[in-house]
């Protein structure tokens, strides 16, 4: 939460409205992202992979999602060691992981 309140101050007059936009931008790129990543994983584009799973880190540490942060840093050095052995398994986390922090930004969203 320190994440969102911090977020929260970067425009205070705003009412809410920049973080609902923020919260907005990022549970609607964030999908598309995580469909990037799992069809360079099928397809072993390593290159696309890792790039994808670095956009995800960046964007969730704004938000303060530790768990999807640590996640996709793991899946974004897989790629960098051009070693996707264990990437089904953690992209699978990765996911969850993701649709836990989509619901609970979604009700901040709704009551900043």
């Amino acid at each position: 939460m320190q994440a969102i309140d911090a977020l929260r101050e970067l425009s205070p007059d705003a009412g809410g409205e920049f973080l609902r936009e923020l919260i907005e931008i990022y549970l609607q790129d964030t999908p598309l992202r995580l469909a990037e990543l799992e069809d360079a994983l099928s397809k072993g584009d390593i290159p696309t992979f890792t790039r994808a799973a670095h956009t995800i880190k960046g964007s969730s540490s704004n938000f303060g999602a530790t768990q999807v942060t640590k996640l996709s840093h793991a899946l974004e050095m897989q790629g960098k060691s051009s070693d996707l052995s264990a990437s089904p398994e953690s992209f699978l986390e990765l996911k969850a992981e993701y649709a836990r922090v989509a619901q609970t930004l979604a009700k901040i969203a709704q009551g900043s």
